[in-house]
């Protein structure tokens, strides 16, 4: 018969530090990794923000432009200034000719803002000292190469479920999760991760599944905070959370709110979304009646 493990409250004082400075790496760099993705398929578009279009000109491609117009206007527009940029646009719609590109200082354009990432010592990313590597820019925008969808896809799968299959091992010793939500938090970020990669595969050649992309990204997210959050309290917060904070209140409400009928189920939630609704217009209301007075004042 298995011995029932200790939970995380209990566990030894290093344990905690090893686990919770695991936690904090991880999370921190899971931020990065979000801020990463605006700055890169999020700029997509030329605007900032992640949107479908955004995930639609990464991974199929805007096929009405060239790669160097979409990654100029997008996720590369702020490495150069707007007449760099409009001189290199006019180079390629003007036919990107090698002779053009040294009498129109394109070249010039390029060794300054472009080689010092794009060289022959990076990884992943075209060389653009290799004039024909530049110049297969210049065709139509089709997203994502088979070629970078392989590379990408084999290091998130073999990346991202090292990084779950921590977090879920540091969770799987919480306690206030019952063993069917716990198995369920943990298998999650696996079933998510296998969607987003299928997904971005999809969209490659039908745009219409680009929303997946998203959906799958944010079950991830979910899961992670999760098993992120609970495993973090229970180590230093038990007491104040659990025993004596808003773990209890919720248990409370939840008992009671099982015992009602649907109806009167309906009514209080609907009166919980209103009360909710009303003191966030209220905070609303006065954080703009704030910037109003300082506007004023100025």
């Amino acid at each position: 018969m298995p011995t029932k493990s200790t939970p995380l409250k209990d566990h030894d004082t290093p344990i905690k530090v090893l686990f919770t400075g695991y936690l904090i790496t991880v999370g921190i760099g899971y931020m990065f990794a979000l801020i990463q993705i605006l700055l890169t398929h999020g700029m997509a578009d030329g605007k900032f923000g992640l949107s479908v279009d955004d995930i639609v000109y990464s991974y199929y491609g805007n096929r009405s432009g060239t790669v160097l117009e979409q990654q100029l206007n997008g996720a590369m527009k702020q490495n150069a200034t707007e007449k760099q940029r409009f001189d290199i646009i006019q180079w390629v719609r003007d036919g990107a000719d090698i002779d053009d590109y040294k009498a129109d200082g394109i070249e010039k354009i390029i060794q300054e803002r472009c080689v010092m990432c794009h060289n022959k010592e990076a990884s992943g990313i075209p060389n653009f000292n290799d004039f024909e590597k530049l110049k297969a820019l210049t065709a139509q925008d089709e997203g994502a190469t088979l070629a970078s969808l392989t590379r990408g896809s084999h290091i998130h799968m073999f990346g991202i479920s090292f990084i779950f299959m921590f977090v879920g091992i540091i969770f799987s010793f919480s306690e206030t999760t019952s063993i069917k939500y716990k198995c369920i938090a943990v298998g999650m970020p696996y079933a998510f991760l296998i969607a987003d990669i299928l997904s971005w595969w999809l969209t490659k050649f039908f745009p219409m599944f680009a929303w997946l992309v998203i959906f799958a990204g944010m079950g991830m997210a979910v899961s992670f905070i999760f098993m992120w959050v609970t495993s973090i309290m229970e180590m230093w917060l038990y007491k104040p959370v659990y025993v004596d904070g808003v773990w209890v209140h919720y248990q409370q409400w939840k008992t009671k709110f099982a015992e009602n009928s649907y109806e009167e189920k309906l009514k209080k939630l609907v009166a919980f979304v209103s009360s909710v609704l009303v003191q966030a217009r209220q905070i609303v209301g006065i954080l703009i009646e704030k910037i109003l007075k300082n506007t004023v004042n100025k």
